[in-house]
């Protein structure tokens, strides 16, 4: 009730209040981040954020709104656009879907009039265009979601220019891998034979040791099955396992370019947990083919178990009910069960050692490589008050709730995120403390992934190789892969640019 009365009176406030103290602090920037050179020869040259953001909304004007893919085809995009042009109806501000890529090229495309006026992306895909200041600085302070969302998730989105602190986007919901399997797969006698503690919770789901002999085993008894299975190729997924042993992708919490380290600590023992795992499955964790079927496989019932993120949750919930369906059932009666026997839960703990063969090993938290999606201001807009009102109508607290009903997915606020409970809470608690480690917002980023990808391809084959033609055969050939890899992104940053 204290929740939907301060929401009722946020929404009184809203039209009157928006942007009041609007940029207290930000300086005369025409977008976010520092001076990069050469300006764009675009409206907004020359402006500075103080007179961008005025507190006046544009009335009569049509923004252009990137959403996610899945959003979209879901239903909830139109959900919130529908919402938002309602309330702002009588200013004749409008929003509708902006009809291109999501994974548009800002920085070309918006100095054209191609890009447009807000895009919802992951904080280092936002954050590349805060160097050239082709997103706004914003008013974070003076939002009703502001005190709702942690520093952690805030910190996504900060840059610092001459000393002073901006941020360029607004949080709307925390992505970081998440283990996916299905009730009805287990074994009928799994309380006696894999649940040794007897706390009711399967011994695979609890660590990967017993994944990696459940998958063995499930293999075995019919070789068209599968137990945990997914791409190596995909560096967000497997970076995880190489910073759960002392990696990380820079130093100085992500923010130092100079230090690059997958292949630091003993990162060499989860390279080697994860060819173990890929010695389980088949060559199809080579590249990406996993990612793309694993929908399907998991709902007929090849697969028991992958990792993905918590926004493709309502993906693999509607592929099982129309398995189920095809079995006979109603759709309510498939979508029920479905929901029953599907399941996401946060990853298994690895072994100390990195031996997934270990009998009793020393457990350790498993890390990720997570990321915080949200919404930023184009600095090409002509509109920008209006949509600085709709990323603020977006990152409300009803909004923020029904995308997660929506979508499956943890929603940034913290109300939010106790209001659905389960997974979101999970998230949360993992970010406190520090399983779950941020993509890096810097632009150097950008040039992790293929060195990255080159190793974790290399080491996949592995797997179907012989022991002559195995190019890391030990943990020490790992170690030296991953130096590779670091000297490797060094020079895509420093050296080759």
């Amino acid at each position: 009730q204290r929740l939907e009365r301060e929401r009722i009176g946020v929404k009184m406030k809203r039209k009157s209040a928006l942007f009041m103290a609007v940029i207290m602090g930000i300086s005369v920037l025409t977008g976010c981040g520092g001076d990069s050179g050469e300006k764009k020869d675009t409206a907004n040259t020359g402006q500075s954020a103080n007179s961008v953001f005025t507190g006046e909304l544009e009335e009569n004007v049509t923004i252009r709104v990137l959403e996610n893919d899945t959003a979209i085809s879901k239903g909830y995009f139109d959900e919130l656009i529908n919402a938002f042009n309602e309330e702002y109806k009588d200013k004749g501000i409008t929003a509708v879907d902006a009809n291109m890529d999501q994974y548009l090229d800002l920085a070309n495309d918006g100095p054209y009039g191609y890009g447009p006026d807000v895009l919802y992306q992951a904080n280092d895909i936002i954050m590349q265009y805060a160097d050239g200041k082709h997103i706004y600085p914003l008013p974070v302070e003076s939002m009703e979601c502001y005190e709702q969302i942690p520093e952690t998730a805030w910190d996504a989105y900060k840059t610092e220019v001459d000393g002073n602190t901006y941020y360029c986007g607004v949080p709307v919901n925390v992505q970081a891998p998440m283990l996916y399997y299905r009730t009805d797969l287990l074994p009928a006698d799994w309380e006696t034979t894999w649940d040794d503690d007897g706390n009711k919770v399967p011994d695979m789901i609890e660590n990967w040791n017993d994944m990696y002999a459940f998958s063995v085993a499930r293999h075995g008894e019919d070789s068209s099955k599968y137990g945990y299975m997914k791409s190596l190729y995909d560096v967000y997924f497997s970076g995880g396992f190489l910073f759960s042993y002392g990696g990380y992708v820079f130093g100085d919490n992500n923010t130092n370019p100079k230090d690059i380290g997958f292949s630091k600590g003993e990162a060499e023992k989860g390279a080697w947990v994860l060819s173990q795992l890929a010695s389980t499955m088949n060559e199809e964790c080579i590249d990406d083919t996993i990612t793309t079927n694993v929908y399907s496989k998991l709902a007929d019932g090849t697969y028991f178990a992958t990792i993905s993120t918590p926004d493709v949750y309502s993906t693999f919930l509607d592929e099982l009910t129309m398995e189920y369906e095809k079995e006979g059932l109603t759709t309510e009666e498939a979508k029920a069960k479905a929901q029953e026997n599907l399941v996401m839960t946060t990853l298994p703990q690895l072994p100390e050692s990195g031996d997934l063969t270990e009998e009793n090993p020393t457990l350790i938290d498993t890390k990720s490589m997570g990321g915080v999606n949200g919404y930023a201001v184009s600095a090409y807009t002509k509109a920008p008050n209006a949509s600085l009102a709709f990323v603020e109508f977006a990152a409300d607290y009803e909004m923020q709730v029904k995308r997660s009903e929506m979508l499956g997915v943890a929603p940034a606020r913290e109300d939010a995120a106790e209001e659905v409970g389960g997974v979101s809470e999970l998230l949360y608690q993992n970010m406190e403390k520090g399983t779950i480690v941020l993509m890096p917002s810097i632009q150097e980023v950008s040039q992790i992934w293929t060195p990255a990808q080159t190793f974790f391809t290399d080491l996949a084959k592995d797997a179907f190789r012989s022991e002559s033609e195995k190019k890391y055969p030990d943990m020490a050939s790992m170690k030296a892969g991953l130096e590779d890899v670091d000297a490797q992104i060094y020079d895509a940053i420093f050296t080759l640019k």
